[in-house]
Parts: C-alpha cells; sequence; structure tokens
C-alpha cells in the first residue's frame, strides 16, 4: 500500500530501503485517489520510532493511506527534537474542525501515574470524545488501551507486581469478528507494561467484545461499538529490538529489569530476539483498516 507523508520525512527514506512503496504530497498530486486520512496521536517518547513502526504496520495492503502526526501541547517531549515537531507534527487544536477515516492513540510510559495526574490526560480525553464525531475507527494501543477502558466504561487500571514484558501466546476467541480473520488460534505478541486492566471487569462490561485473550496476559484485543473503538493492550507494531533496547537501557540503568519473557533465544540477552509476531500484526492493521476504516467510512468525510 502506498503511504502518504511529508517528503523529509526520515522514517520514509528506512521504508523505501525495506522495499515499503511511500509517497510524498508532489506524487499523491497526479494522482485521483481519496486516500484513507489516518490520524497518529503519538505519545511515545521517542516519536520516531514510533512513526517508522506503526508506518511499516499500515504499509500491508492494497489502500492508500495519508498520514498525519499529531502530539499533544500540554506534554513537553523530553526524547524527541522540538525541531521534528515543529517540522511533521500537527496539534489538536488545527485539525479539531477535520475529520478522518481512522485515529490510532499510541501507548505512553506513563502506567504508573493515575490516568488524572497524567500531564496530558486533559487533552487526551477532549481527542478520544472529538474522535465519536470526527473519526469512523479509533485504535488504542497500551496505555491508551487502559485510558479507553477507564474513559469511557470507568475501568480503572491496576498495578502489577512485576513488569509485563515480553512475548506471550494469546487465544482467538471470536474468529468470526473480521478484526481477527486469518489469525491463528494461538498467536504471539510483545508487551511491556507495569499495569493492567482487570479481565474480569473487561469480560464483564456489555459494551466491550474480546477478540483475543492470554492466560498470562490478560486480555489483548476487545472492541466496540462495532469496531468503533478497538483496544489493543500490547504492542504488535514493535521492531525486533524494541523490548531488547528497552531491556539493556533499564539494565544500563542500574533499574530493576528481568530479561523479556520468550523473547531471547535460550533466554540469553547476548543473542538476536526472534521476531515472532510481524505476520499477526500486519495482520491486525490491514483488518482493521479493511473492515473497520475503509469499508464503513463514506467517500466524503464531511458528510459524516
Amino acid at each position: 500500500m502506498p503511504i502518504k507523508v511529508q517528503s523529509e520525512l526520515p522514517a520514509k527514506e528506512i521504508l523505501e530501503t525495506e522495499n515499503i512503496f511511500v509517497m510524498d504530497e508532489t506524487r499523491s498530486l497526479h494522482q485521483d485517489i481519496r486516500p484513507l486520512k489516518i490520524l497518529i496521536l503519538n505519545n511515545m517518547p521517542i516519536k520516531q520510532d514510533t512513526e517508522l513502526q506503526l508506518l511499516r504496520a499500515l504499509s500491508n495492503t492494497p489502500l492508500q493511506v495519508e498520514v498525519t502526526l499529531m502530539n499533544t501541547v500540554t506534554h513537553v517531549s523530553r526524547n524527541t527534537p522540538q525541531s521534528h515537531l515543529n517540522k511533521f507534527y500537527t496539534t489538536f487544536d488545527k485539525v479539531r474542525e477535520e475529520y478522518f477515516d481512522g485515529l490510532i492513540i499510541t501507548g505512553a510510559p506513563v502506567e504508573d501515574i493515575a490516568f488524572e495526574e497524567v500531564d496530558y490526560w486533559d487533552e487526551t480525553c477532549q481527542i478520544m470524545d472529538w474522535a465519536e464525531e470526527h473519526v469512523t475507527s479509533t485504535l488504542h494501543i497500551c496505555w491508551a488501551a487502559q485510558a479507553g477502558f477507564y474513559h469511557y466504561y470507568g475501568i480503572n487500571k491496576t498495578k502489577l507486581p512485576q513488569k509485563l514484558f515480553g512475548v506471550y501466546e494469546h487465544k482467538v476467541l471470536n474468529r468470526k469478528i473480521p478484526l481477527v480473520r486469518g489469525f491463528d488460534d494461538i498467536f504471539l505478541a510483545p508487551h511491556s507494561r507495569h499495569t493492567a486492566t482487570s479481565a474480569e471487569a473487561i469480560h464483564a462490561c456489555k459494551e466491550l467484545t474480546i477478540l483475543a485473550e492470554s492466560e498470562t496476559a490478560g486480555v489483548f484485543l476487545a472492541m466496540a461499538e462495532n469496531g468503533k473503538k478497538i483496544f489493543v493492550t500490547g504492542h504488535p507494531e514493535y521492531d525486533r529490538m524494541t523490548l531488547s533496547n528497552e531491556y539493556f537501557r533499564d539494565k544500563n540503568k542500574g533499574l530493576p529489569i528481568q530479561v523479556p519473557y520468550n523473547y531471547f533465544p535460550q533466554d540469553d540477552p547476548t543473542q538476536r530476539p526472534l521476531l515472532q509476531w510481524r505476520s499477526h500484526s500486519n495482520n491486525l492493521y490491514s483488518n482493521w483498516l479493511n473492515y473497520y476504516v475503509y469499508q464503513v467510512t463514506p467517500y466524503e468525510l464531511k458528510s459524516k
């Protein structure tokens, strides 16, 4: 799928080396195609890494996607240069009158903080409420999934006794629902978090349909309102080395961190990690774009 991004976005060159078709604004002007408009609210600290991961995940259908990157104004990023944000990112105030086919809200390293104490919590709630009328389908990832469970349904997160960190097995529960079409009965996906949302509370919420769950990691995939809201509690978009980088980052800082579960061969951090989740990650994002965005959204977004 051709992804339309700004010409000088650093991720563009990396994606092209992977033979992923990336289109800049100049070429897109010569095509009479209405691309899907996808807004990404990127709350991750190193935003360039997440840009690359998500653009790669969105690149596996014939659909053309135009991506807009957004950050919150109520939080000052310390790990992404302001010059990068100024050049490639927009803010909610600049898009609040627009309509989008899809919205992705990323995770954020703030699980240990109560939702109301996160400096961009109010802004995030405004964006989630705005999406009800301005977005066809919203995908909430990791912390954003926990935030969505809390904001929409009042289900709070709980602190885990030990960080959930590694690559875990999950079982598909509702195979007939298109979001998990093509999934194996058991599939793998990464997790990296200190908190969880109670599986019992999610099961008890009548508005939520659970599509995949892990005995160890809990509910992995759920949806509401026929896919208008989708919640992914893990990080299927992660690269091969993401958990490794997190492990060695914390280890080098002297922080308590265990070797990621089911990640390094023989649990040996000196060995190259196995990439065991990419195909299902691609399937998840392709199914979301196809069944819950493309086949549902109107051709003229302003007609919503």
